[in-house]
């Protein structure tokens, strides 16, 4: 038995992100002097691209680093082919009744931390966490190409390779959640009523949870139901919000007609100033429950991904804010009446 390295991962790069956040948020609240140091200016150009990276004040030599943000669609492009291989293996070995290669055992046996299980056949909830991760991403592909509009903005090069290898990394972390414990204890327990008190589910279903005193059937049952209906409806608010923000640089035919920024209207732009945003993370915490709502692991994954969009956001809120002085003040960044 040894060390977790999936779970450290994603642990790490979640309390990264959050440092990042709250380092950020200070920053803002600090002399003027100190937006000159090179530690500032190194860090503000590693967590701003796009439009939040256009007016900050840098160095010559960093800009050596940049890429522009259109090339976006190389993450999307290489998650399609990745995980869409991953998910093809995993409907073959599934009809087959065949456990993993050795090869991929093998990395998942030092992923995890734990030896090699040369048994284990993929279970039909990582095969359905693979299909919707691969209908996400061949969606987000299509967006970049036939749908946004992109400006001259640009990205870092380190969040560039980053970006070309989340997918691959996201692909090794779906197959690491199917090696779960079959039995459900009391955490799983406490963790499916939180579950349902913090999202407002059918009474009737936490009826059967508590009478059942294991939330096996909860889990089993309406939990992949749940998180596919949710993956569906923020993959819909997801791709209405870039249709919006496309439209502000298009004209009635479709056309290009200005590569400004504008400030967005409608839909939950109306609530929050990065509604495509949100819609990303309840897209991964729909994963999560399509897998059971029990996985340490995906909810590490999702924890990463509020902290990272959240920061994201809040860079595209403050760029807003300064920009436009009409902008609406009741606006969150993030989530609504909340960040």
């Amino acid at each position: 038995m040894g060390w977790n390295v999936i779970v450290v991962l994603w642990s790490f790069l979640s309390l990264g992100f959050l440092l990042a956040f709250f380092v950020h948020k200070i920053s803002l609240h600090l002399p003027t002097t100190f937006e000159k140091s090179h530690v500032h200016l190194l860090f503000q150009d590693l967590i701003r691209y796009g439009k939040t990276k256009q007016h900050l004040k840098r160095y010559n030599w960093l800009r050596v680093f940049d890429i522009p943000k259109r090339w976006f669609w190389h993450f999307y492009a290489v998650s399609v082919g990745w995980n869409g291989l991953l998910m093809a293996l995993s409907l073959y070995l599934i009809l087959q009744k065949r456990p993993y290669p050795l090869w991929l055992t093998d990395i998942l046996g030092f992923l995890r931390g734990v030896q090699r299980d040369d048994s284990q056949v993929p279970q039909v909830s990582t095969l359905l966490v693979q299909l919707l991760l691969w209908i996400h991403s061949l969606r987000r592909l299509l967006e970049c190409l036939l749908v946004s509009v992109f400006s001259e903005g640009t990205i870092h090069v380190v969040q560039y390779l980053f970006g070309l290898g989340y997918y691959i990394i996201l692909g090794f972390t779906v197959i690491c959640s199917d090696h779960l414990d079959v039995g459900i204890g009391a955490t799983e327990i406490i963790g499916g009523y939180i579950w349902y008190l913090l999202n407002l589910c059918d009474i009737y279903c936490m009826f059967l949870l508590l009478l059942s005193g294991t939330g096996s059937l909860f889990q089993l049952y309406w939990f992949p139901v749940a998180g596919t209906v949710l993956f569906i409806w923020a993959s819909l608010l997801q791709h209405r919000s870039l249709v919006l923000l496309a439209r502000l640089r298009t004209g009635r035919s479709g056309t290009v007609e200005t590569l400004a920024h504008r400030v967005p209207n409608g839909g939950w732009f109306e609530l929050v100033s990065c509604p495509h945003y949100l819609a990303e993370l309840l897209i991964y915490v729909s994963l999560s429950l399509v897998v059971g709502g029990r996985s340490l692991t995906w909810w590490l994954v999702v924890l990463y991904v509020f902290f990272n969009q959240a920061l994201a956001a809040q860079l595209c809120h403050e760029f807003y804010i300064s920009k436009f002085k009409s902008y609406p003040r009741h606006r969150n960044a993030f989530i609504p009446f909340v960040l």
